[in-house]
């Protein structure tokens, strides 16, 4: 099967400078990374063929061979067999010095010839010969080999934390205990503090940089996430940044207004429910709610009140209540549309 072009594997242009080959290669390393992509086999395949890709356009001295010779120039073998495209279009012979892979010398055939014609085949050509062989070697073996030892960035990992719901409202500073493996293989352990800023919400990641795994060939190691998980509250319920709680309020207190002291983030407030109010009626505290640490500002309290009658009634109470029923003569459905649809 015929290589397929590094230039349109790694999707940019044959003019292409280094900075633009660099940020391709890295794009599509990321997409089709071994890690991000476990049960798609057909990734690893594209991440390998990223990989050899950037081997040769990533080195100037592999990349110009490539450009004068094709696959042919940078030792990519097309077919099996010791019979390979050369530079004219047919095919060329080549020998090993070695098993194949870097280290051995390549001898072609049709750069023997070559040779042999401009040196005459004396006065030292043959040294000449050998040279070009080495070059021809270290062309086809080198760069690659130094390419595959470049330090690159360690892993990201994740550590889960739990919160409490006023951690996570107030913000807090957590220690940390990590288990650590150095370059070398070597581990050990290390507490780190980590500061959750007032706001932090359910799931969210907090980036704390080089804490992550490091690289085997000495790069830079990966940066750490700390996913946070929050714990329910008792009472308040939090959306976004607004906080919600039930308070439930009698049907005379519903009727006639009342003042309830209420528990919010900040402490107690006195809260006044206006005479008539309705059970499911939300009243607003402005400001009263939790930190955006996007916008810099404060979400709001609802007070959702439930109006809740008694579990049970004397017959004096029974009867006053259908004494104030009669006089006040209202009823709630009386506008409604499916109220008069069967009439």
């Amino acid at each position: 099967m015929a290589k397929r072009d590094y230039y349109d594997i790694l999707g940019v242009k044959r003019g292409a400078d280094d900075a633009e080959i660099r940020k391709a290669y890295r794009k599509l390393a990321k997409r089709y990374h071994p890690d991000r992509n476990r049960d798609d086999k057909s990734a690893e395949a594209k991440f390998k063929e990223v990989q050899e890709a950037y081997d040769v356009l990533g080195d100037k001295e592999r990349r110009r061979q490539y450009d004068r010779f094709g696959h042919a120039g940078v030792g990519a073998e097309g077919g099996a067999g010791p019979y390979r495209s050369g530079p004219g279009g047919g095919y060329t012979q080549t020998w090993s010095s070695g098993p194949g892979g870097p280290g051995g010398i390549e001898f072609d055939l049709g750069d023997l010839e070559e040779a042999l014609r401009g040196s005459g085949f004396g006065g030292g050509g043959i040294g000449g010969i050998f040279e070009r062989f080495a070059r021809q070697r270290d062309v086809r073996a080198g760069p690659r080999h130094r390419a595959r030892s470049t330090p690159q960035r360690g892993q990201d990992v994740e550590h889960e934390v739990t919160l409490s719901f006023e951690q996570a409202v107030h913000g807090t500073t957590l220690e940390v205990d990590l288990s650590r493996t150095n370059a070398r293989g070597a581990g050990g352990k290390e507490t780190i503090r980590v500061r959750v800023p007032a706001g932090v919400e359910h799931g969210q990641r907090i980036r704390v940089r080089g804490k992550g795994l490091a690289d085997p060939g000495g790069g830079k190691p990966g940066d750490m996430y700390i996913v946070c998980r929050i714990s329910p509250h008792a009472y308040f319920t939090r959306i976004g940044s607004d906080i919600y709680l039930d308070v439930p309020i009698t049907i005379t207190e519903a009727c006639l207004g009342t003042k309830v002291k209420l528990p919010t983030i900040d402490g107690t407030t006195l809260v006044t429910i206006p005479p008539g109010t309705a059970s499911g009626r939300k009243l607003r505290l402005k400001g009263k709610g939790v930190m955006n640490a996007k916008t810099g500002q404060r979400g709001d309290h609802y007070a959702v009140i439930r109006i809740v009658p008694p579990p049970e009634v004397t017959d004096r109470q029974r009867s006053l209540l259908a004494e104030f029923d009669g006089e006040s003569g209202f009823n709630p459905r009386a506008s409604l549309a499916w109220q008069t649809a069967g009439d």
